[in-house]
């Protein structure tokens, strides 16, 4: 069962998505203010959350886990308690968010093999303690904006649409826990401010913005106010990926989908993500992925 939703408030509005998997929970949500303020949540579920905030900076307070988090779009965490009460303060007018609920038991099956950070964490869930994975939160990078985007636009319907749901919110785990575990380990040494580190998100969201003709690094360094050695050394320590590389791995990732999900044609595809030319965009996408466009096109 699918719900989807468009809520007006008398200071903003939300539109949001849930989906269904047996007893996994998945939903995505965009919401746009009017006014800064803030404003509670709660639930009474007794599960495990994966949470990924997407765009916009908020703050919010746990009340299970008594603390507070202050974040930049781009970041996600894995966290539990049976229950939860918070509140959230927004620090931008548009914030997008996306989360994956998982049962106790199923959570615990899926880690009771996993690395040492997933199994010292799944003892606080037996132990019905409130948790979170990893006290440096992780970052949103291609691999896991993909997946989230493969799920929200998800063409499959019935038996296939729930096994393409269940293994893509394993995907998501799976690779949210490896990206904490990297994080939790990691220095900071060329973002070591807030910030900074909201210019990097900026120039993230720069470029999906303009995957069709996207920004020099000169262009792209006078609009976040980062010099080039900052902003091409902070993109990598944030991402692991070089501002091209990421640049690279949108477009193509966006033409793989296209090509999945609707009509047009490779050459229309190109034309439309910035391609010189439809013979450039294939050596590209055969690179990337391994397999030509016409491919994907011929083997859905």
């Amino acid at each position: 069962m699918d719900e989807h939703k468009s809520l007006v408030y008398h200071n903003g509005t939300m539109d949001s998505s849930v989906w269904y998997c047996d007893d996994i929970k998945i939903g995505h949500a965009i919401s746009r203010f009017n006014e800064l303020f803030s404003f509670p949540a709660s639930s009474p579920t007794d599960v495990v959350r994966l949470h990924f905030g997407l765009k916009g900076d908020y703050i919010f307070t746990y009340k299970q886990l008594n603390r507070s988090f202050d974040l930049i779009g781009g970041h996600h965490n894995i966290m539990y308690s049976n229950g939860f009460d918070i509140v959230i303060e927004n620090k931008t007018l548009e914030v997008e968010t996306f989360g994956i609920q998982f049962p106790k038991a199923l959570f615990i099956n899926f880690t009771q093999n996993a690395n040492d950070q997933l199994k010292r964490f799944s003892e606080h869930i037996i132990n019905d303690t409130p948790a979170i994975l990893s006290e440096k939160w992780g970052a949103v990078d291609t691999a896991i904006h993909q997946v989230i985007l493969q799920i929200i636009h998800c063409k499959y319907a019935g038996d296939f649409k729930k096994l393409f749901l269940l293994s893509k919110s394993i995907e998501l785990l799976v690779i949210s826990a490896e990206s904490c575990q990297a994080a939790a380990s990691k220095e900071d040494h060329f973002l070591k401010n807030k910030t900074d580190k909201e210019k990097i998100m900026a120039v993230r969201d720069l470029l999906n913005e303009r995957l069709d003709c996207p920004p020099s690094l000169s262009e792209i360094a006078r609009t976040v106010g980062l010099n080039e050695y900052k902003l091409k050394r902070g993109f990598k320590e944030k991402f692991n990926n070089t501002v091209f590389g990421y640049l690279t791995d949108q477009r193509l990732q966006l033409a793989h989908q296209y090509l999945r999900d609707t009509e047009k044609t490779a050459a229309e595809i190109s034309f439309e993500l910035g391609y010189a030319t439809p013979q450039h965009f294939n050596n590209a996408f055969k690179k990337k992925f391994g397999f030509t466009p016409f491919s994907v096109r011929n083997n859905p």
